[in-house]
């Protein structure tokens, strides 16, 4: 009989958040399920992307608040 896994268990496999027996748990159930085992490729695929993604605010941003940080200067 194949044991479903909760979502949260699945996440916490992929960050490798679980202790090793319950590790083992999941793969063995990503070796006999294959829905299973394609939403854990999903997740480690999107996991990768957002992992690649960086962020930084724009140069317009920035001079925004720095124009803005110029108005407290100016007053004190």
């Amino acid at each position: 009989m194949i044991k479903t896994l909760p979502n949260e268990k699945l996440l916490r496999y992929v960050y490798n958040e679980l202790p090793v027996n319950e590790q083992h748990e999941v793969e063995q159930a990503l070796a006999h399920d294959p829905e299973l085992a394609a939403a854990c490729a999903d997740l480690l695929l999107a996991q990768r992307t957002l992992n690649a993604l960086t962020s930084s605010p724009s140069q317009r941003s920035t001079e925004a608040i720095l124009q803005y940080s110029r108005t407290f200067l100016r007053s004190a």
